[in-house]
């Protein structure tokens, strides 16, 4: 028994071996990181009545505010998209799916981030009925009824991004980032993202906001180095 324990140990200890040694960056690679703010006066969010949705709105202690311009302290700037729009022509290709949600009315998250023909999972977690509608240009558009419990299943083939809203509830908007590049971020309240495991080489690093537009800066690799950027956004109240 002794030594079929002492087996399993080390059969459990060459798998997380491996595993680590997977999961870890190229070597001699690189990150970009950095932080996201505004100047200006950005708009004021509003409260969102979701009175049509009882059901929804019981599921919210305090009011939800609408999510286009989200901002936290130091006038940091979230729900911003940054990724390499050029140099990345090696970056591998996710084939897991994103999970989206619907959940008390909303979106979760409001910006999901995917690759070409990478695979979503749009769940109903809520008691109503949503109607989906995918607002793109580049990639075909649709627009899906989803009873509760259902699973939209989704792909879209060509970099955009595409706009995502319910017919029946016209506050819920979100979402889909669709680049070309594993190397990706969305950041949250702070402002910040991270982008490791580039190879040496030169980059085009974007930032790209729902309301305030894109911005893009070039950065070179030389190692395993932290190059260190900033974007800044112009805010303006309408």
């Amino acid at each position: 028994m002794r030594t079929r324990y002492i087996a399993v140990v080390a059969i459990m200890m060459l798998v997380r071996s491996a595993v680590m040694v997977l999961a870890a960056p190229p070597a001699g690679s690189g990150t970009v990181s950095g932080n996201v703010t505004y100047t200006g006066t950005p708009p004021q969010m509003k409260a969102i009545d979701m009175a049509k949705e009882p059901s929804c709105a019981a599921q919210h202690a305090t009011p939800v505010m609408t999510e286009t311009v989200v901002t936290g302290a130091g006038k940091t700037l979230r729900h911003v998209v940054v990724y390499i729009s050029a140099g990345d022509e090696a970056s591998s290709i996710d084939t897991q799916a994103v999970r989206v949600d619907q959940k008390g009315c909303q979106y979760i998250p409001h910006i999901s981030v995917v690759q070409p023909n990478q695979p979503i999972d749009i769940y109903n977690g809520d008691q109503t009925t949503h109607n989906i509608q995918a607002v793109a240009t580049a990639n075909r558009g649709w627009n899906r009824a989803q009873l509760p419990g259902m699973v939209v299943h989704a792909a879209f083939a060509k970099p955009e991004f595409i706009a995502v809203k319910c017919d029946e509830h016209p506050w819920m908007h979100s979402y889909f980032a669709v680049v070309n590049t594993s190397h990706s971020a969305v950041t949250g309240r702070d402002g910040g993202f991270s982008l490791g495991g580039l190879p040496p080489g030169k980059y085009t690093v974007t930032a790209w906001h729902e309301r305030f537009g894109t911005q893009s800066q070039d950065v070179i690799i030389d190692g395993g180095e932290t190059k260190r950027i900033n974007f800044v956004f112009r805010a303006t109240p309408y």
